[in-house]
């Protein structure tokens, strides 16, 4: 009987599910670890449209949040300054400064400054910030020092995991109501829990709370 093929082609099956079997579990790793937010999201900093630094506002002037993000106590959105809110301080502030000179032009024409979006949630996924605020979630828990970055980024990856990490231990991120925007707070887990209970709060886990 003629021999056609040589004994060793009996291990191809064998190699071949093997490598198969590989591949599989390094695609696999590759799409949970690459394609995850914490590395496609995390860092995230567009260049915008004038350069603001938060550094100088909120950190060495020390600007409450809640004077440019005005809606962030009463709605789910925290809200984008207006040009008019800017020209408060810069309607005589460094006026010859180019990038005041933009928000200048920006208000003469009645057109508002196209600021790119930093922190972006996706369509299906609900989000109110004014009842993390009342909740005494402080800024800094999502946005990280914002008081310190000269241009914003995103620092959390703000995805299904991290936010149920927080509503499964929230005693790690509650602080007193009028430390809320406090960039220097640090919260303490046991205070943290004395405020679960006087606040009475309860952080939904079911699907219902974020997909409506």
């Amino acid at each position: 009987m003629t021999v056609i093929f040589p004994k060793w082609t009996n291990k191809i099956p064998t190699l071949v599910a093997g490598a198969a079997a590989f591949a599989g579990a390094f695609v696999t790793f590759v799409v949970w670890y690459w394609f995850s937010p914490k590395n496609t999201d995390v860092g995230y900093a567009p260049v915008q449209p004038v350069q603001y630094s938060h550094k100088l506002h909120a950190g060495v002037m020390g600007m409450d949040c809640r004077y440019c993000h005005q809606n962030v106590e009463r709605g789910p959105r925290a809200t984008i300054p207006t040009t008019e809110t800017c020209m408060n301080c810069h309607k005589t502030v460094l006026t010859d400064r180019p990038e005041i000179k933009k928000l200048h032009a920006a208000h003469t024409s009645g057109e508002p400054v196209q600021w790119v979006k930093v922190h972006m949630l996706p369509d299906y996924a609900y989000f109110d910030h004014s009842v993390h605020v009342h909740a005494g979630v402080g800024c800094a828990s999502c946005h990280g020092r914002i008081d310190q970055q000269e241009v914003v980024r995103q620092v959390e990856p703000l995805s299904m995991g991290w936010c149920l990490e927080c509503h499964r231990e929230p005693e790690n991120h509650l602080r007193p109501l009028d430390k809320v925007t406090d960039m220097n707070f640090v919260p303490d887990p046991k205070q943290g829990e004395s405020f679960l209970s006087e606040r009475n709060l309860h952080p939904p886990e079911h699907c219902s709370a974020c997909h409506r």
